[in-house]
């Protein structure tokens, strides 16, 4: 790491280890901040936007529905910048194998899993334990739980220095060294406290300080950048800003991926906090929005095809389970209803007659069935 790139001091220090090589130790939160008419018209988007959609996750009838999908498509785009090439329709298809046997979970898939499971967890440990190191810890636990990285002590904050580079770099060489261990503990607990202050900050702007802090602290030796991202899903619950977890700002982070990784490293080497934050109340407005229609959308096709099928129980009971994994084999439906084989295959047919499932395989046997609008909804790419 060059100490020469850092202009600033603004947002922390360059400090020369014994080992030779230079790390940022970043200063406590908050920093000062120029709250230019830019950033607060930013801001009043975003805050509309969030509010916005929160508002919808509580109007819903059935909000539980769309929580599922949101956080699956969360999983895939939030491993993707780490570089999985998992698709959502390769983490659907892979829940519904009926038995583990079957499964052929490659890695990727393996940890877009781990990353749903670490979500589920985050939120249901959130209303006994607050946003805390504690929590960050056991989200990362769940995170690195039997995948590439396990050995990277799950759970536990680093005992050693890490550096972010291209592979083959070193922590001369690296672009960015975080704090060693003294300076990373001491910054973690400054963080933990930022976490805690109340009615000082807007919360969005709060938000975004706390996730480059995050990173600049990058206190595990992997799995830095998805614990980062799921805090801002946590932080925004927590801060009920957000009445489920229906926002997905990995799209908006994977879309603008170079953007992101320099206005990082520009609030580290320069002290730029506006630019960052303006970026960050962005991704929030346009992925509120995005993701207020696109729950909208599922909404519209649900009613819709509960007026065909009214008279058709069982079908009925597939479409909602549709709508948290739009796959189907006859093998779930026999599970999801509890009847026979022939009442499952029954329903399934009723929905293919009524334009809900198609069939994929053109097989006999095995057969996979998919409710491609249900789909399209849920995969409708970032804009």
């Amino acid at each position: 790491m060059n100490p020469n790139e850092f202009t600033e001091n603004k947002s922390g220090r360059v400090i020369e280890t014994p080992q030779g090589y230079w790390a940022f130790a970043p200063n406590p939160l908050p920093p000062q901040i120029d709250f230019d008419m830019e950033l607060v018209l930013a801001l009043s988007k975003a805050d509309a936007a969030l509010s916005e959609l929160s508002g919808l996750g509580g109007q819903l009838p059935n909000p539980h529905l769309l929580i599922s999908p949101y956080i699956k498509r969360e999983a895939v785009l939030s491993s993707r910048i780490e570089g999985t090439k998992a698709s959502l329709s390769d983490l659907l298809i892979d829940e519904i194998e009926d038995t583990p046997a079957k499964r052929s979970s490659t890695d990727d898939i393996k940890e877009v899993r781990n990353y749903v499971r670490a979500l589920e967890r985050g939120i249901e440990l959130l209303p006994a334990l607050p946003l805390s190191l504690r929590l960050v810890r056991e989200i990362h636990a769940k995170l690195m739980e039997g995948v590439r990285g396990e050995k990277a002590t799950p759970g536990e904050f680093r005992h050693s220095q890490n550096w972010i580079g291209p592979s083959g770099s070193t922590p001369t060489t690296a672009a960015y060294v975080p704090p060693p261990v003294l300076e990373m503990t001491e910054s973690l607990h400054d963080w933990e406290n930022f976490l805690h202050v109340r009615d000082a900050i807007p919360d969005l702007i709060q938000c975004a300080m706390m996730h480059v802090q995050f990173e600049s602290i990058h206190p595990f030796l992997d799995g830095n950048g998805r614990v980062g991202r799921l805090l801002i899903t946590f932080f925004l619950l927590e801060r009920q800003r957000l009445s489920q977890p229906l926002l997905y700002i990995s799209a908006y982070i994977d879309a603008h991926k170079g953007d992101y990784y320099d206005l990082l490293q520009r609030v580290r080497t320069h002290g730029d906090w506006n630019p960052w934050i303006r970026f960050f109340l962005k991704g929030v407005a346009e992925i509120a929005t995005e993701a207020g229609q696109q729950a909208k959308e599922l909404h519209r096709l649900r009613e819709e095809y509960r007026a065909k099928l009214r008279d058709k129980p069982n079908a009925l009971v597939l479409l909602d389970e549709l709508l948290i994994n739009p796959y189907m084999t006859i093998a779930r439906a026999v599970k999801i209803l509890g009847k026979t084989h022939p009442t499952a295959k029954a329903a399934i047919s009723v929905l293919e007659e009524n334009n809900v499932l198609k069939e994929i395989t053109g097989r006999h046997w095995g057969r996979f069935y998919v409710s491609k609008p249900i789909l399209e909804a849920i995969e409708k790419p970032f804009v």
